[in-house]
């Protein structure tokens, strides 16, 4: 199995040309920035809404060029070739293991900030007799491997999320992958799968509604969107922790100077009232760090994933 030097799946990237970059005129033209996913998503929401902030921070423009494809791959990689001179910039989300055969390393690249968080959150249709986390473990010791629970495919944190709870609680469940968290959120509402890992942007009118019981969030502390909803150890599973993180990198041996610039405009953005406000509406929280703290952060979850990969024995291809 192939694991990276710090778990994270790269989602976007900026790349512009290189001529005249220095870090006391940083940046002099124009920034593009590459997300290799479709336009419409929650990175493609993150993206554009940061990428029009720095826009005016740095003073210089930040054109948006979706580039999907291959799981991210594509784009990524055009990002992993550039340059180390501040003028390409890639999207990180911690709590994954990239795949392998990839054509580029997450070690070629230095983080320099976190943007948002959204932690896993387990969700039951109503008719679903569990209420708590204990609820879900003690029905699944009652019947082994009859409780079914919906989650997007490995290598998604949602899925990693499950195999850290059977990990943690010795349970057998009966795991059914979807392809993106929109299919989930429907046939959870539909009541063709009881229980769901799920994240909180695509299910949030439905629990507003009462389609959808959000039943603990796998975080340290309540979500700020889900500010109702218990922690996972209040909900009768201390440690049981899957979030999500946001965030920007270069590539390694970018100036200093250039990340530093970069991390103090993020920060600044994030922390204003619009922005934070943005962030808990699309069912996230803000997370801003320096790049040490970020790098901690990536260190931690791959650390965590990393191990959790190896008991299981899955293989990320």
């Amino acid at each position: 199995m192939r694991t990276t030097r710090f778990a994270a799946i790269l989602l976007g990237a900026l790349v512009i040309p290189t001529t005249g970059a220095r870090a006391d005129d940083y940046p002099n033209h124009p920034v593009t920035l590459i997300v290799p996913y479709p336009p419409g998503g929650g990175v493609d929401t993150i993206a554009r809404l940061i990428g029009q902030k720095l826009s005016g921070s740095l003073g210089q423009q930040i054109v948006i060029e979706n580039r999907p494809g291959a799981g991210a791959v594509i784009g990524t990689r055009a990002a992993a070739k550039a340059p180390p001179d501040g003028y390409t910039l890639v999207m990180l989300a911690t709590g994954f293991t990239l795949p392998a055969n990839t054509g580029y390393e997450a070690s070629d690249f230095a983080p320099i900030g976190s943007i948002s968080s959204t932690p896993i959150v387990v969700m039951a249709h109503p008719s679903a007799p569990v209420n708590s986390l204990s609820d879900l473990v003690a029905l699944a010791k009652k019947e082994p491997g009859k409780l079914t629970i919906g989650t997007p495919p490995p290598p998604t944190l949602n899925y990693f999320a499950i195999e850290l709870m059977k990990v943690m609680t010795g349970i057998d469940v009966t795991i059914v992958t979807y392809k993106g968290t929109g299919p989930l959120t429907n046939d959870l509402v539909g009541g063709h799968v009881p229980l769901a890992f799920n994240t909180t942007a695509p299910a949030l009118g439905n629990i507003q509604a009462g389609k959808i019981r959000p039943i603990a969030v796998a975080a340290p502390k309540r979500s700020a969107g889900l500010p109702n909803v218990p922690t996972a150890a209040e909900a009768g599973l201390p440690g049981f922790e899957a979030v999500l993180t946001y965030g920007i990198a270069a590539p390694a041996g970018a100036p200093q100077p250039i990340i530093e610039r970069i991390n103090k405009e993020m920060r600044a953005i994030i922390a204003s009232d619009e922005i934070t406000k943005r962030i808990v509406s699309d069912g996230g929280d803000p997370a801003a760090t320096t790049p040490e703290e970020y790098a901690a952060l990536i260190a931690r979850d791959e650390a965590k994933w990393d191990a959790l990969l190896k008991k299981i024995g899955l293989v990320i291809n």
